[in-house]
């Protein structure tokens, strides 16, 4: 009877008041809070966050606040814009310069790219493998070499295609190099195998039903072209054209090697010799470099200003596809010859005529009298060099280092963003790609106001080189993780999770080696463009903390060309040796073969 007393039925009241959850347990407190962040996950989350603020915000925030800080400390004061853009700055025709050269490069990389890109998917081309191998091979080749090597080949006196091609024909030697429009040619050449990668990707996931829709109604194929394919492939052409005008923008090699020449001045060329001034006048540099900065941001803003109709193009759909390659007909050994016409202009061109200089005493144009004094002496000089193996160190190590660090922070950032509903991902996001728009050689000024001025010794070290490659390519490394987390469904972590697993265990089990094809392709391209770094580098380097892109860079000042060539070549060697190296390694332990693809 006295437990048949104590039964309740679902009807019954409770008596006595609900027991409730001690506060500290309850989700908004903070106290939960605070449990929540002192776990392993939200450690690594909250430092990932902490990190990409401070790498895309803080050399910036010292930037600003220096460059409009007075001389003497006291305030606010325009003074350094003064300095930096009147007197006898010339500061228009430097303007002018700059917006000539990035618009003109990036409209004829992005033609030239765009071009090779629709005759390789869309038309039965031959030597279609020529288009890749011409693609890859400028990417490994520094800037500071390719434009090293259209000089070999355009210098109006000594250049091989002066010498060996106009001269006997027609006694003249048009070409000079040292001008805005060599300076085009060089860096639109060295950036159309960039457009070219995009503009396929964009070609191969476009339906081409459109297309042939309008071929079908008697439309030219001409007309096809103009009406239908152009306007499709608007918002990919555009995002590669800001693409190429922000590094045309920022690229300090081809104006340094090419316009200097000739009394040619950009903005990166004029804050280089700003700072190499005596007294340095970083106000003035930071005025330059802050200039810069906006017409990199002004190019972003327009980009998205002509981005706005996107959506009335999206053509990418759940039907499966496979176009139909257009027939050249006649046309198709003049097409195939243009092939090879790219590829020995892009590619064997200035590859040979740098090894042929890498073999010479002095530089001079091919007669039978050089090829005869042709031997390995610079090889040997560079190998007796100590800086040379000490450059080469560094630029393993700050490689490696960046690849790794980038790789693994934009890891976790990409989960935050598209894993969680934390609220300000959109903002860390935004924070990632910032970078993006801040040239090499303003983020090198920048960091040199930071550790100048803060109490920490790391200035004239190789850890504020790697502080500027990471801040450098995390914009490119956070693109390479969110491709390869957002294709892998949320399924496979809530599986993980049921099973037991922690967060950092579905982490390192699950998603990392999911990711995998993803993380190596975007750590072998900030490995190689980390060796190729020079805009930044030259502003932040000490003595004994050489990389090759500033020792190739001291070679060219002290007019050691045949040096120069020899440490070039030596340099793409180790540099195609370290790539086959990863992907091998990549094969050994599981990655996936296709990583670029990702």
């Amino acid at each position: 009877m006295a437990l048949a007393s104590t039964t309740t039925t679902p009807h019954d009241t409770p008596r006595g008041p609900t027991p409730q959850p001690p506060e500290s347990a309850a989700p908004g407190s903070l106290a939960g809070l605070l449990r929540r962040l002192c776990t392993l996950q939200g450690l690594l989350v909250g430092g990932s966050v902490l990190v990409v603020g401070y790498l895309a915000l803080v050399p910036l925030g010292y930037l600003v606040h220096d460059t409009f800080l007075s001389a003497d400390g006291s305030g606010f004061s325009v003074d350094a814009f003064a300095r930096a853009y009147g007197g006898n700055s010339e500061a228009g025709s430097m303007m002018l310069n700059s917006l000539g050269f990035a618009v003109g490069a990036a409209a004829f990389a992005l033609v030239l790219g765009t071009v090779l890109a629709y005759i390789q998917v869309r038309t039965d081309t031959p030597f279609k493998g020529l288009f890749f191998a011409a693609s890859l091979v400028p990417l490994i080749v520094p800037g500071i070499l390719y434009a090293t090597s259209w000089i070999f080949l355009g210098d109006p006196t000594t250049g091989v295609v002066n010498q060996l091609v106009f001269k006997p024909l027609f006694g003249i030697t048009p070409i000079n190099i040292y001008s805005v429009w060599g300076m085009i040619w060089v860096q639109g050449l060295h950036l159309a195998p960039v457009a070219f990668l995009l503009m396929v990707a964009a070609f191969r996931a476009m339906d081409p039903s459109l297309e042939e829709s309008a071929a079908m109604s008697g439309a030219r194929r001409v007309t096809v072209l103009r009406r239908v394919t152009l306007p499709l492939m608007r918002p990919a052409m555009i995002s590669a054209a800001l693409l190429m005008f922000v590094q045309s923008l920022e690229s300090f090699e081809v104006p340094g090697l090419l316009g200097l020449q000739n009394g040619i001045y950009v903005f990166t060329s004029r804050i280089y010799f700003v700072l190499r001034a005596y007294p340095i006048d970083y106000g003035a540099a930071g005025a330059l470099a802050i200039g810069l900065l906006a017409i990199a941001a002004a190019g972003v803003l327009l980009s998205g200003w002509l981005q706005r109709s996107t959506r009335t193009f999206q053509t990418v759909t759940g039907k499966a596809f496979r176009p139909r390659p257009v027939e050249l007909g006649r046309a198709r050994p003049w097409v195939g010859a243009s092939v090879v016409v790219y590829f020995l202009v892009t590619v064997v061109l200035p590859v040979a005529v740098l090894v042929y200089a890498s073999l010479l005493s002095h530089y001079t144009a091919p007669t039978r009298k050089a090829f005869a004094s042709m031997s390995l002496a610079n090889y040997r000089q560079v190998l007796d060099t100590p800086l040379a193996f000490t450059a080469l160190k560094n630029s393993v190590l700050l490689g490696v280092g960046a690849a790794t660090i980038v790789m693994a922070l934009t890891s976790v950032v990409a989960w935050v963003v598209l894993r969680t509903k934390a609220p300000g991902r959109r903002l860390l996001d935004l924070l990632a790609f910032t970078p993006i728009v801040i040239p090499g050689l303003v983020l090198g000024l920048a960091l040199a106001f930071v550790y100048l001025r803060v109490p920490l010794p790391i200035y004239g070290t190789l850890l504020i080189l790697l502080l500027s490659y990471c801040t450098r390519y995390l914009p490119y490394g956070m693109r390479y993780a969110s491709a390869a987390m957002s294709q892998m469904a949320p399924e496979l972590e809530e599986s993980a999770e049921v099973c037991g697993a922690s967060w950092f265990q579905t982490f390192r089990r699950v998603l990392l080696p999911l990711m995998s094809g993803g993380v190596l392709a975007g750590w072998i391209y900030i490995l190689v463009v980390s060796f190729r770094e020079l805009s930044s580098t030259i502003l932040l380097y000490s003595p004994g903390k050489e990389v090759l892109s500033v020792l190739i860079w001291e070679q060219f000042e002290n007019g050691q060309f045949t040096t120069l060539a020899a440490l070039g070549v030596c340099m793409v060697a180790i540099l195609v040796v370290l790539v086959c190296v990863a992907y091998r390694l990549g094969a050994r332990f599981g990655l996936q073969s296709d990583a670029p693809n990702q």
